[in-house]
């Protein structure tokens, strides 16, 4: 059990880095984006993301989780061949699901650009977006198998290869298109992404058949426990497909309705795209930037809960959930702070835009409600209970998509600021909820919550003080890196003095770094099963 939680740790700082580098990387790429296409381009691009959004649920229709569900569990019964069947059963399925995506995109994209965006100039991006949901399916599928075999750094290996070919294929682009209007620098962004995906599926299908041939070799039989594949598939995909396209078409509305609504309060459509691609396109990217930590957290966690929930364990369910809530908590409410803290030196070095800044400021206290929620939904998803997390999904949106009508055209961009406020706070409010009942964890307010928050304004502002005490002639650059190090060093350090990372964390620090290597368990598992079909 030592050496799983090593395992788990080890995999989670290594796609907790990759995730980290990959975000700072697109902030950066986000931020010459913004400054070479403007922010009536990334308006428009942000309203075509919401129609692209929906269109990959509707291809990927729940195959991550599914294929992770299959093969984690078929894995912890030992079942090598019902795994390698689960994955390969998925592949299929998710190329009929971004078939039908992609012709359903590709058709309709005149009647969404003219009715539904009301601006003709979406129509040729979101076609050439619908050439990308069959990769984009793919690519769904075999990241839930890789995640199911616990192989998290192909998975890193593939974001990397994506990110990088997208930055350079959009780059290439945006200097051969952005003249030419808003269009054609959307243009630019959609074909950068889908050079992309067509590369991230060769790489991901190549390291996939590579694993398949090496680890998961023979064809065997099944133990008596083995599920029937199909069925289990489509009881896992099915709930939360439908859940997840009703959620993705409401989200898809409210993003239509934000720059409709805010020119019912008076701005004119461009000013109305500019304010919105200011605040979704260029603030939230830099608020959501540090979550690439409780993302890769809570990726590796669904596997984790599943298997636990198969072998009834409740103790370890238990401990697994309060130590992923400690965590999340411990980290988003130092993110927050820092946020909250130094948001006018974010927005000044980033963007050299004050009207930015000012929306990192008012969003970075939302931060620990959105970052848990992450941890809580990964919880859920694990134990079985995604219909659950995908039922308060669509309550969340609906409940937005009625406050950006009721607070928009009386109070403008700040009445979406309160929506984001108002649905966060409800949708992890009622998930976490229902986690505590599942887990029969107890969250500890003094603990969890009230004493990372004293750490971190202790931090902040005791690092804030010493540095205006002391003369150094570093840049704006520097001065905030200077800035934001030194309160994350003191930051721990008032955590460790104040026992708020107590024993417990202590132990699971030390055995994911002290331990010897969890890989095997696989290893014994996959040799267990060739030694009893030496045959396959």
């Amino acid at each position: 059990m030592a050496s799983k939680t090593r395992s788990f740790f080890l995999n989670a700082i290594s796609l907790t880095f990759t995730a980290l580098f990959m975000r700072g990387v697109s902030v950066i790429f986000n931020v010459y984006v913004s400054n070479r296409a403007g922010s009536e381009a990334m308006g428009l691009y942000s309203l075509l993301g919401s129609v692209y959004s929906f269109a990959i649920t509707l291809a990927t229709a729940g195959i991550n989780l599914g294929t992770t569900r299959l093969v984690s569990e078929a894995l912890g019964r030992g079942d090598i061949a019902q795994a390698r069947r689960s994955a390969k059963r998925a592949l299929l399925y998710c190329l009929l699901t971004g078939s039908i995506a992609t012709v359903l995109l590709f058709t309709l994209a005149p009647v969404i650009g003219s009715s539904v965006l009301g601006d003709l100039r979406a129509v040729t991006p979101l076609r050439c977006l619908a050439v990308t949901l069959i990769p984009v399916a793919v690519c769904s599928c075999l990241s839930g198998y890789f995640t199911g075999v616990r192989r998290v750094k192909v998975n890193a290996a593939f974001q990397v290869v994506t990110q990088f070919s997208k930055i350079g294929a959009t780059v290439f682009l945006l200097s051969l298109l952005v003249e030419r209007g808003t269009e054609m620098a959307c243009i630019a962004l959609v074909l950068g992404g889908a050079v992309s995906e067509l590369l991230s599926l060769l790489v991901s299908y190549i390291l996939y058949r590579i694993d398949l041939k090496k680890m998961l070799t023979g064809n065997g039989q099944e133990n008596g426990t083995s599920k029937p594949i199909t069925g289990a598939l489509l009881a896992i995909t099915l709930p939360v497909t439908f859940s997840a396209c009703i959620r993705s078409l409401l989200s898809m509305l409210q993003h239509v309705l934000i720059p409709r609504c805010l020119t019912a309060s008076g701005a004119s459509w461009s000013e109305a795209l500019s304010s919105y691609g200011a605040l979704h396109g260029m603030a939230l990217p830099v608020i959501l930037f540090p979550s690439a930590f409780i993302s890769a957290f809570a990726g590796l966690l669904i596997p984790e809960v599943s298997e636990y929930c198969v072998q009834q364990n409740s103790a370890r369910l238990k401990r697994v959930s309060y130590r992923a809530l400690t965590f999340s908590l411990i980290f988003s409410i130092g993110v927050s702070g820092i946020m909250l803290f130094f948001s006018e030196q974010l927005g000044s070095v980033i963007y050299h835009n004050s009207e930015t800044a000012l929306y990192i400021r008012v969003l970075a206290p939302l931060i620990p409600v959105m970052y848990i929620d992450s941890a809580v939904d990964a919880i859920l998803k694990g134990s079985g209970h995604q219909v659950y997390s995908m039922n308060v999904n669509i309550a969340d949106v609906l409940a937005a998509c009625i406050l950006v009508v009721a607070l928009i055209p009386s109070l403008g961009i700040w009445g979406y600021v309160i929506s984001i406020y108002v649905t966060e706070i409800l949708n992890t409010t009622l998930s976490l909820c229902k986690m505590i009942s599942v887990s029969g964890i107890k969250v500890k307010i003094l603990h969890q919550i009230a004493m990372p928050i004293l750490c971190i304004i202790g931090a902040t502002n005791g690092v804030k003080l010493i540095l205006s005490l002391t003369s150094h002639p570093f840049g704006q650059v520097t001065e905030l890196i200077l800035h934001v190090v030194l309160t994350t060093l003191v930051y721990l350090i008032l955590l460790l003095v104040t026992n708020t990372i107590g024993k417990d964390e202590k132990e699971v620090i030390s055995a994911s770094l002290l331990l010897k290597s969890a890989s095997q368990r696989r290893e014994k598992i996959i040799q267990q099963y060739k030694n009893e079909n030496p045959a396959g």
